[in-house]
């Protein structure tokens, strides 16, 4: 079994080839290849964490959707002084195939 954890949108994934990983929104259009850094890679026994040795691993993903998260509701209330806001957010999201580690 191989694996890599990738830096995807300021958070680290566990990727495999085929796997589907949803990361914050990113430049590309769909369709197009992206590389991600690894920061591990774990090869059946062997584990590579020495940095100029991950510097040659290559994390290859194809672009498959850009989409947006759940919406966040976010509601302020102060007591005794009518002090309420409201207000929402959706995370811009982009969901990736991992197509090869090598």
């Amino acid at each position: 079994m191989v694996y890599a954890i990738v830096k995807a949108g300021g958070r680290q994934e566990k990727v495999a080839v085929g796997d589907v990983v949803v990361v914050d929104r990113l430049s590309a259009q769909a369709g197009s290849t992206v590389e991600l850094t690894a920061l591990l890679l774990v090869d059946g026994a062997t584990v590579t964490t020495d940095a100029s040795a991950l510097a040659k691993v290559k994390v290859t993903a194809e672009v498959v959707r850009d989409e947006k998260g759940p919406k966040i509701d976010i509601l302020k209330y102060k007591n005794k002084t009518g002090y309420r806001k409201r207000q929402g957010h959706r995370q811009k999201l982009t969901r990736l195939k991992v197509t090869g580690i090598s």
